[in-house]
């Protein structure tokens, strides 16, 4: 998704565009995301003003793709269990609020009017009028199509090309050398990989995750809706399995149910663990789930990077070298923003945000502090 709205807003910007991809559009990442746009989990700071920034580009996109991208502006709903989770909960949301997120506090008792076939009991929650989803595949695709990029799929990187003074002048693929003034390191959980073949270090590793898809149903879950400790759950460093409740209705009737993390490295087989932890924390969520088909699952890597904030900008240590990777488990959301940002520094414009908290190089010291 990054590299679709990277060739995206780099081709509108003037741009002449090639999106390599070593399998087929959203074959990645991309491909196993739940398509969240979220506002909602993410502190003030950085990837806040990114995700605001994503969501108003977000929202020009949905006018101009209509319903080809699946996407809807149906909200988030956040819940506590507790007194003492929705206290916590709302602290969070107050600090969102003065950096422009729109937060509105929902009682105990109000609950039910946003979701009625939500457990009775919650101690109260905040919801968000500017979360929203797409449909990651499909959107990835019609963004691509939207830039008029020539797409080169099922072709491997294999080297990045660089003159005798370190330049960037392209990549060697499987197939045949690409040459470019300028090369965008977009390859989410392999990110790390391509930076290596340009003989920088940018240290993204994978972080499993799992959903769990139902039959299709009547629209009975309006929002995104989670637990309020899904945040802290993001946050984390651990790299044990962490299990939040999320559960969200789709546009073609089946629920998704997340959402795990952990670090196990690109190990694809099935954690029947993570399976009872999603089944157990959505039926606490929603009850009527316990009645309800699971019909598949399905695992995804998210691409993290130690200090949770993205790598986006030109790397000063090989000129013409890009990344616009890194972000975890927001890449769909955030892509936009990060695709415009992008397309900025290409051309030589003045980024909209300020690029250095995501600058490429804070993690090149010896044993991998930031700088």
């Amino acid at each position: 998704m990054t590299g679709a709205a990277c060739a995206l807003y780099a081709a509108r910007a003037g741009l002449d565009v090639r999106l390599v991809d070593r399998g087929p559009v959203a074959g990645g990442t991309t491909g196993a995301g739940e398509g969240n746009l979220l506002v909602s989990d993410k502190e003030p700071g950085p990837e806040l003003e990114l995700a605001l920034l994503s969501a108003r580009l977000w929202a020009g996109l949905a006018r101009e793709l209509g319903a080809a991208i699946e996407y809807e502006a149906k909200g988030g709903l956040v819940v506590a269990p507790a007194p003492g989770t929705l206290a916590a909960l709302r602290d969070f949301a107050a600090d969102q609020r003065a950096a422009g997120v729109t937060a509105v506090p929902v009682d105990a008792d109000q609950l039910a009017e946003l979701e009625p076939h939500l457990a009775p009991g919650m101690a109260g929650g905040v919801h968000y009028p500017q979360d929203a989803q797409v449909m990651p595949a499909l959107a990835a695709a019609h963004l691509v199509r939207a830039s008029g990029a020539t797409l080169h799929t099922g072709r491997t990187v294999t080297g990045v090309l660089r003159t005798t003074r370190g330049a960037v002048y392209g990549v060697r693929t499987d197939r045949g050398d690409i040459h470019a003034p300028a090369v965008v390191n977009a390859a989410g959980t392999w990110g790390g990989d391509l930076a290596s073949l340009a003989g920088v270090r940018l240290p993204v590793l994978p972080r499993r995750g799992f959903v769990l898809v139902t039959e299709p149903l009547p629209r009975m879950v309006r929002h995104k809706v989670y637990a309020a400790d899904y945040v802290a759950d993001v946050a984390s460093d651990s790299a044990a399995l962490r299990s939040s409740p999320v559960v969200e209705g789709t546009a073609a009737g089946p629920v998704l149910i997340g959402a795990t993390r952990e670090r196990v490295g690109f190990d694809r087989s099935l954690s029947l663990t993570a399976m009872r932890a999603l089944a157990t924390g959505a039926i606490g969520l929603f009850p009527f789930l316990e009645r309800v088909r699971a019909l598949r699952t399905y695992a995804g890597f998210r691409p993290y990077l130690p200090d949770h904030l993205p790598a986006i900008g030109p790397d000063p240590r090989v000129p013409g070298l890009f990344h616009a990777c890194g972000h975890e488990g927001a890449g769909i959301g955030l892509a936009p923003g990060t695709g415009q940002l992008i397309a900025q520094a290409l051309t030589g414009k003045a980024p909209e945000l300020d690029l250095t908290p995501f600058r490429p190089e804070r993690f090149d010291t010896e044993g991998g502090d930031l700088q």
